[in-house]
């Protein structure tokens, strides 16, 4: 199947009227008058209109949809006698210790789905550290899909030198060591404050942007 056909498969699904496909190149002055170059030239973080994009798409719409699918897995597994306990996506239920009431990476991980990375974002074979994750807690009787991964980032240190607070210490992760030991959740949470402050956003993300698991995809 080709590209199109397989977007046009995913939207005629979404009950979508109308797809089409644009050679934007005809119009480049006209998009970078109304957008600038934030719009017209795939642009760093640092630009608000960029921001506000990456904010409303990668976590917004992305855990809206995440949710649902949650949702919807969990409708199925109680319909068929079990228990179910969906997590919601990125909902911090714990501000000293700046973390949700369960660990939708570590389920990855566990899963056999990627291995955690140096910037404690779990990191997979395929698109690297750029995926989102939603978790069902449940007592039906299912097989583990898989083994925890080993770790592959190496010697790259990468997305260690590019956080603008230096919140990572660079150390390999460990099961049965404290995520303080990797990671500083309070510098994080301090800039993304900041971020916010300045320009209205909490949007940060150099880590994953970085990471070449990730890169080399994009």
């Amino acid at each position: 199947m080709d590209i199109y056909s397989g977007i046009a498969d995913r939207v005629t699904s979404s009950n979508c009227d109308f797809l089409g496909v644009a050679d934007l190149a005809v119009a480049q002055d006209f998009i970078g008058e109304q957008g600038g170059d934030a719009v017209a030239g795939f642009p760093n973080r640092s630009d608000r209109a960029v921001a506000v994009n990456y904010r409303s798409h990668a976590y917004d719409i992305i855990n809206q949809r995440l949710n649902t699918v949650a949702s919807q897995v969990a409708s199925a597994l109680q319909q068929a006698g079990h228990r179910v306990l969906p997590i919601p996506a990125a909902e911090r239920c714990d501000d000293e210790r700046n973390c949700a009431v369960f660990s939708h990476k570590l389920a990855a991980h566990l899963a056999g789905l990627g291995w955690i990375g140096k910037s404690c974002l779990l990191v997979t074979p395929q698109v690297g550290p750029r995926a989102r994750w939603i978790s069902v807690l449940t007592d039906a009787p299912l097989a583990a899909t898989g083994t925890p991964m080993a770790q592959r980032c190496g010697d790259c240190t990468e997305c260690v030198e590019i956080c603008p607070v230096h919140a990572f210490t660079g150390r390999p992760f460990r099961q049965d060591e404290p995520r303080s030991a990797r990671y500083d959740a309070a510098k994080c949470d301090e800039y993304l404050a900041e971020r916010k402050s300045e320009s209205g956003m909490r949007v940060c993300g150099l880590c994953l942007y970085v990471c070449p698991h990730g890169r080399k995809q994009g």
